[in-house]
Formats: structure tokens, C-alpha cells, sequence
């Protein structure tokens, strides 16, 4: 594909790590971000040998204010069509709000909702102008679970589902495909999950292998698809929380069942 990129943040591990082989696999030459400089190195690597593209590695805290903009400026410098972009790059706890540090709290606010809307102002008009590109959103099924510990996780992937589908109406007519993805479990070390929950949930298909949720985000956003809850457990966990009141929710709280 010559001098068109896919850009893809958070890709030293995990699920934007396979977003990176899945489109690596499809021809794509690959920019890959992250602030983990070793295993970022070490990947890049990787996606070079097994599909022999270009692989643009840059070690970059996305955290901080004006990271899209060099990061747009930094492309552009090199001369790079990012036709793709894939805003992946995130944190998670599971803490009360008030319990968690101002650094955190300002960590997950940046990440989720300032940096990727600011790459999809750059990038996305640069997309607009050529009449082509696609950009996936990586929101989560919490974006309908505002409950206790979750109030900045949720509510930061609540923006990037809404923030999804009113870009992907703006841009309809202007050849760029925007899709948000809403995956519930997935397979990553960002859950920190025990080994043991993991294989069971693996087995009874209620915890998705990163692998897997690459290749059916990265096709839904070809299709032009503007979302995808990928899973059943994932779509029958979005219906089923929208019916549970807040009193039952406060009884759980007082009760310490989560």
C-alpha cells in the first residue's frame, strides 16, 4: 500500500496489538504507540519479520495534553498517509472516584477522551480532504454501567460511543468510516485477571480472545458499520443493566457484594 498507514495506539500489548497484526495482515504499513518503549520495540519487530511492512514505532505518553498534536505533526513531518486509525490506548481501576489520585484521574480523562478526539480532529481531516479513511473507536459494554468503583472508566467510554456515532453521521458523506467498538471481556492483562477465572470464562465464551475481537472490530469497521458490541454476553450484559434500579445498586453498595 505504499505510503498509506495504519496508526494504532496502546500497541505494545493486548488487544491494539493484534489490531496492529490484524491490519499488518491486510497490507497495511503500521504506526505503533505506546509509552512501554521496550515491549513497543520488541513488537514492532515482530510485525516487521512475519508480514514484512513498515512499521513506525514511537514511544509517546498519550496521557499528557498535546499528544495528538505531535503525534499528527510528527506523521505528517514523515510524510505519512494514515488512512487507518485506531484510537485503543487505555487504563482501567476498579476504585471510587475520590479514592483514586488526581494523577490517575487525570491519566483516564486525557487518554479517553482528549487525545483520541484531538486524533480524530487531525487525522480525520486530513481523511475528509482525500475522500477516504477509517477510524475505530475502542469504547466497552461499561458504557452503559454507570455503577460504583467505574465513574471515570465508564463514563470516558460513554463519551467515545456517543462521540463515535455523532462523527460517523458528520463523516457519512465525506468517503471516512467511523465505528465504535464496545467489547465486554476480553483476554488482556488490563483486568488483571486470575488465571483460573480466565481460562473458565475462555472455555464458557464469556471472556473473548483479543485475537478474535481484532478481526471482527477491524471487519465491522470496513464494512462501514458505525458500532459493534462483539459477544453475546456482551450485548445480553448492555440490555440487562439498563433495568437494574439505583436502589438495588445502593443495596449492593451497602451490602459489599462488589
Amino acid at each position: 500500500m505504499e505510503n498509506r498507514y495504519a496508526l494504532v495506539t496502546g500497541a505494545s500489548s493486548g488487544i491494539g496489538y493484534e489490531y496492529a497484526r490484524e491490519l499488518a495482515s491486510r497490507g497495511y504499513n503500521l504506526i505503533v504507540v505506546s509509552n512501554d518503549g521496550e515491549a513497543l520495540t520488541g513488537k514492532a519487530e515482530t510485525l516487521r519479520s512475519d508480514f514484512g511492512v513498515d512499521v513506525f514505532d514511537v514511544v509517546m505518553d498519550l496521557g499528557v495534553q498535546d499528544a495528538a498534536g505531535e503525534l499528527y505533526r510528527m506523521c505528517a513531518g514523515r510524510g505519512y498517509e494514515v488512512e487507518v486509525l485506531v484510537n485503543n490506548a487505555g487504563v482501567y481501576h476498579d476504585r471510587d472516584f475520590l479514592d483514586d489520585s488526581e494523577e490517575f484521574n487525570s491519566l483516564i480523562l486525557n487518554l479517553h477522551v482528549y487525545t483520541p478526539a484531538m486524533l480524530v480532529y487531525h487525522f480525520g481531516k486530513d481523511m475528509a480532504s482525500r475522500g477516504r479513511g477509517y477510524i475505530l473507536n475502542m469504547s466497552s459494554v461499561t458504557s452503559v454501567i454507570d455503577i460504583q468503583r467505574m465513574a471515570t472508566y465508564s463514563s470516558t467510554k460513554a463519551f467515545l460511543k456517543n462521540f463515535s456515532r455523532s462523527i460517523h453521521l458528520e463523516l457519512s458523506g465525506r468517503g471516512v468510516k467511523v465505528t465504535c467498538v464496545r467489547p465486554g471481556a476480553v483476554a488482556t492483562d488490563l483486568y488483571d485477571l486470575k488465571p483460573a477465572a480466565l481460562k473458565v470464562g475462555l472455555a464458557l465464551g464469556y471472556i473473548m480472545t483479543p485475537e478474535k475481537l481484532a478481526r471482527k472490530a477491524v471487519n465491522a469497521l470496513f464494512k462501514g458499520r458505525h458500532q459493534i458490541t462483539p459477544g453475546f454476553s456482551a450485548k445480553l450484559l448492555s440490555a440487562l443493566v439498563r433495568l437494574i434500579p439505583t436502589c438495588a445498586l445502593k443495596l449492593v453498595r451497602r451490602l459489599k457484594i462488589f
